[in-house]
């Protein structure tokens, strides 16, 4: 290509008479994108065409070129796709056109290579980016030794001469633009001299952008790259310009770049090894690939505005030069190393080989030295059972209490350990170059006194001393260099020491020589330590990324190979024999590691026991709305309603600690707690529901509900809702249609009778259809005399598994009428939508407008802890107490009924039910804003926090979406929001998160189900 790249002047029709003449080729003629030629699709299927007329600036020797290039990729990578040339009806591969003008035009049919191209699929997986570096990287393979003198042409793209192309390009007009693309330009310029002439060369397609790059696949987890298109851009250049063109493509848009480039560049590097020197000039070739994107499309929207292809992805380019022009690009060296299954900082193997072997020369950091003595190993983690970082600290009271902790149990010091995810870190400064959170600690903690004496362990040289006094920062930071030599020369590491007296390093200037155990510096006290309990932060630093003054402490999980390849453990100059025996961290940083985790899971639990989630999460901490996995990250809950006022809301804890210390006992026994709890539960009732029976669970309340009713009529047939679930005994399967009529069920029971779900969604609801499901009932009724007469009747107040429907005005009302005067009771269902998740009063079955005989309660009862409760009227209690016992070992013991109690005192006190009606109502209205937006979205229904919305292909058939719900649940997980799916097509997302749930809550959880209904698989025409 030269500078010039005007599009040929052909319409569609003139196309159709050329492919038709030429190469015998007839259909539908379709327009297809394209740079610099034209491209046209003829017909469809398997006899489907491309025809492309080159740009009249193409030289017939490129084209011949590209046709031998792609016979030889097919002769050699089989398994690949790329277009095949067709020969014309004159029996050439190419043949001469001619435009209006007279020009002379080279046009080609090539076969359609089948698939969808990667521009049009969001976002692109991982896996995907990793194929695609691993194709790029086999095809190098292949046409290694290939020549062809036209490949040697001028060429815009041309990576190796992208300096000299920019100083063509005279057409930047923004300042900040230039002096963006100058920064990368002298950053490249510095670095090729050294290297150029370790950098291999072979042809490369060199345009791996997402519209050259197809794909394949329906289900959104198993795509794989089908093929490749456009070779007009072939080059002789250097190898490694392959992978990182492709990774600039791949990082356009990516909101953290780096994450998208390390999978191309692993797939490529998988496939075709790069050595160390292409590894270092990765990043600034991806960064001047975009630098030339940038400029060249500017310069040649210039000589022709109406090719729109050329604005494709300029917008883009510069939004991820000035993302990457906030990376160090020593740390994005680091991260493509590891990609490459490198070791991250290429100084670590020499740092820590030297510290291994002249650890027994490290003198003590503290004198008198503490590492023959007791220490305190403290827990820092986000599973600490010690340190709840959810909740308000109060630094000075914390100091003591450690400090209390370490005298009375004769310890010399308290230690905080490396390569420990924590959530104490709680400032927005805590995140890394890529803006992801930094959990992952860096150095060693050491809890000592204020004004404890630090020293030297190794010969060192001042680096730099400053005072860093923020909330969370580190106060008095001393930095010492050290020099060492090895036996490939000499080299250096620094090692950091925080949180300092800063009075006591004021003396102390660069380059100021420290000998090993001369003391440096003074534990600084909270008002000057940053706000932290006093202590040292030592750590050790590999390489300094361009820091002069600080370092930081606290790395990311994304890229923890790199940060502890940056940051080893300090213990190898510290010596501490405490933490030698601490077992390492395996993929997660917490013992035993994800993968440990499901291999024991798998081994030792029963095996239809569900994991959630195609990556199931390691869950290891929970607070209010919010939980937490090993690493820190945060997840806000929107579907475990169990943690009803708020996951270890600390006003339970605190119950059920205290009461445990006390007495913990079964019901044979007097307390008050059993009383105190029933008169405060059924205080919340109308009567004449009078009588309380507490159990462990709502799987046991809905057993003794059946037994209830069964004792009071002497009758077992019951009648029971479409879809319903009521627990997983035996007894409640048997009245689960959603378990009895799903998989591995046995059908539906002899004296179980179902009746129709009215699922307003999808029946017009109507008198008729009101009726309709009254003679159901009526049917449902007679059958069950036929066997002695209807027991009960048992439904949720709100459909849960059905889909979170909410029933019609009046539907209880009339079937509890016909069910008491067939001589059966009524059984509301209140485990799942009670204690005020409706928002308008405590119970949903009042929304009806109804009196059950009997309500059942459970998961949110206890807010985790195990309990449940039945409640009912005296006359049923009467008639149950027939001379059997009823006894439960622990339902309703003491610590379960405080646990219970102060469940209800948080409703209250903390405006709960109010907060589910007024949060309810506008993430109600927020989500039925989505819906007006997104056809995907066919109804949005519920009461309170109890919501649920429900994906359709198209709002006429309501044909149910199930594989794109399942596709938003998943990506809403993989972007920090807990869902699932119910309903009987599994179609339905139900919302239903800790009443504590807020507005900010709902507009992430909305803004983030925004995002993710633009994606590819989240569209009605993605499949069924």
């Amino acid at each position: 290509m030269t500078d010039s790249c005007l599009l040929p002047q052909f319409d569609m029709q003139e196309a159709g008479r050329i492919a038709r003449e030429l190469f015998g080729l007839d259909g539908q003629i379709q327009s297809l994108a394209g740079e610099r030629d034209l491209n046209f699709l003829v017909g469809n299927g398997t006899t489907a065409a491309v025809i492309k007329i080159a740009n009249a600036g193409e030289a017939r020797e490129m084209l011949e070129c590209q046709h031998e290039v792609l016979e030889r990729i097919r002769d050699r990578c089989p398994e690949f796709e790329v277009p095949e040339y067709r020969q014309s009806l004159n029996g050439n591969i190419l043949e001469p056109v001619h435009d209006h003008d007279g020009i002379l035009h080279y046009c080609r049919a090539t076969t359609f290579v089948e698939g969808r191209l990667l521009a049009g699929l969001k976002p692109w997986p991982a896996c995907l980016l990793e194929q695609l570096g691993g194709i790029l990287g086999s095809l190098d393979q292949a046409l290694e030794g290939y020549q062809h003198d036209a490949l040697d042409r001028p060429l815009l793209w041309e990576m190796s001469k992208a300096p000299q192309t920019l100083d063509r390009l005279v057409c930047l007009h923004d300042p900040h633009g230039r002096s963006m693309i100058e920064m990368f330009r002298n950053r490249f310029e510095r670095q090729i001299p050294s290297c150029a002439g370790q950098l291999r060369t072979g042809v490369i397609h060199n345009d791996a952008n997402d519209h050259n790059i197809l794909v394949q696949g329906d289900d959104p987890w198993q795509l794989r790259i089908s093929g490749l298109i456009d070779f007009g851009d072939m080059v002789h250049s250097w190898l490694v310009a392959e992978p990182a063109i492709a990774a600039a493509y791949a990082m356009l848009g990516a909101e953290n770049p780096l994450d998208a480039a390390e999978p191309v560049v692993r797939g490529y590097h998988a496939a075709c090894p790069l050595n160390e020197t292409e590894i270092g000039l990765l990043f600034d070739l991806m960064c001047m690939r975009l630098c030339l994107s940038v400029s060249i499309c500017v310069y040649q929207r210039s000589l022709e505005p109406g090719n729109a292809y050329l604005e494709i992805s300029e917008k883009a380019a510069w939004k991820t030069l000035s993302r990457l022009s906030r990376i160090p690009a020593d740390f994005a060296h680091f991260c493509l190393r590891g990609a490459c299954g490198l070791e991250p900082v290429p100084r670590n193997p020499r740092v820590v080989n030297w510290l291994y072997r002249h650890s027994d020369s490290c003198l003590p950091l503290f004198d008198p030295d503490i590492s023959g003595k007791d220490l305190l190993v403290l827990d820092i983690s986000v599973a600490s059972p010690y340190l709840d970082p959810l909740l308000p600290s109060d630094v000075q009271e914390e100091t003591a209490l450690l400090f209390r902790q370490i005298r009375r149990g004769g310890y010399a010091a308290a230690v905080g350990l490396h390569d420990e995810y924590r959530l104490i870190y709680t400032s927005e400064d805590f995140r890394d170059f890529s803006g992801a959170r930094r959990t992952l600690h860096l150095g060693l903690d050491v809890f000592m006194e204020p004004g404890t004496a630090l020293h030297a362990p190794l010969d060192g040289s001042v680096f730099s001393t400053s005072c860093h006094p923020d909330p969370q920062d580190y106060g008095g930071t001393l930095i010492l260099e050290h020099e060492a030599r090895d036996e490939q020369g000499e080299f250096v590491f620094h090692t950091l020491y925080g949180h300092l007296d800063p009075a006591s390093i004021a003396g102390l200037g660069k380059g100021d020589r420290i000998p090993a155990g001369s003391p440096v510096a003074l534990i600084g006290n909270s008002a000057e330590n940053g706000n932290w309990i006093p202590h040292v932060h030592f750590q050790i630093m590999t390489d300094l990324l361009d820091e002069t003054d600080t370092f930081m402490g606290v790395g990311s999980h994304r890229h923890r190979n790199v940060w502890l390849s940056l940051c080893p453990d300090p213990n190898l100059i510290l010596n501490l024999p405490c933490l030698k025996d601490i077992p390492e961290r395996q993929e997660t940083g917490s013992p035993p590691g994800r993968r440990t985790l499901l291999e024991d899971r798998a081994r030792l639990l029963g095996p239809s026991l569900s994991l959630s989630y195609r990556e199931p999460i390691e869950m290891v901490r929970a607070g209010n709305q919010y939980m937490y996995d090993s690493t820190g990250r945060r997840y806000l809950d929107a579907v475990n309603n169990v943690a009803h006022v708020g996951h270890c809301h600390p006003r339970v804890i605190e119950a059920i600690r205290r009461q445990s210390g006390v007495l913990n006992t079964n019901t044979r026994y007097l307390y008050e707690q059993a009383t105190l709890y029933a008169r405060a539960l059924l205080d919340k009732f109308p009567e004449p529901l009078a009588v309380c029976y507490l159990v462990n669970s709502g799987s046991e309340a809905n057993d003794l509900a059946l037994r209830l009713a069964t004792a009071s009529t002497g009758r077992r047939s019951r009648i029971v809702v479409d879809h319903a679930y009521h627990g997983n005994l035996t007894s409640l399967i048997d009245i689960s249609p959603y378990k009895f009529n799903g998989s591995g069920g046995g059908g539906r029971p002899e004296c179980t009778h179902v009746v129709p779900l009215p699922d307003t969604y999808r029946t017009a609801w109507s008198d008729q259809i009101h009726d309709e499901c009254m003679v159901s009932v009526e049917q449902a009724l007679h059958a069950a005399e036929d066997q002695g007469g209807v027991a009960l009747f048992m439904a949720e107040s709100i459909s849960g598994c059905g889909g979170q429907v909410v029933l019609p005005d009046g539907y209880l009302q009339d079937i509890y009428a016909r069910i008491r005067a067939a001589g059966g009771k009524c059984i509301a269902d209140e485990v799942q939508v009670g204690f005020g998740r409706v928002g308008c009063c405590n119970w949903a079955f009042e929304t009806q407008d109804v009196i059950p005989d009997i309500v059942t309660l459970g998961k949110p009862i206890g807010n985790g802890y195990p309990l449940g409760a039945v409640v009912t009227t005296r006359e049923i209690a009467d008639a149950f107490d027939n001379g059997m016992e009823y006894f439960n070992t622990y339902g309703g013991n003491p610590v379960a009924c405080v646990a219970g109690i102060a469940v209800l005192d948080v409703i209250r006190d903390e405006g709960l039910i109010s907060n589910a009606q007024d949060t309810g109502n506008l993430m109600r209205a927020e989500l039925e804003v989505l819906a007006s937006g997104y056809p995907l979205i066919g109804d949005v229904r519920g009461m309170g926090l109890f919501l649920g919305v429900e994906c359709v292909l198209d709002a006429g058939s309501k044909t149910p979406a199930s594989r794109q719900a399942s596709y938003i649940v998943e990506r809403m997980r993989q972007e920090g929001v807990l869902l699932s799916t119910d309903g009987p097509f599994r179609n339905v997302i139900k919302i239903k998160p800790p009443m504590c749930f807020d507005t900010d809550n709902v507009r992430e959880l909305v803004t983030r189900m925004s995002r993710i209904l633009d994606e590819t698989f989240a569209q009605p025409d993605a499949g069924a």
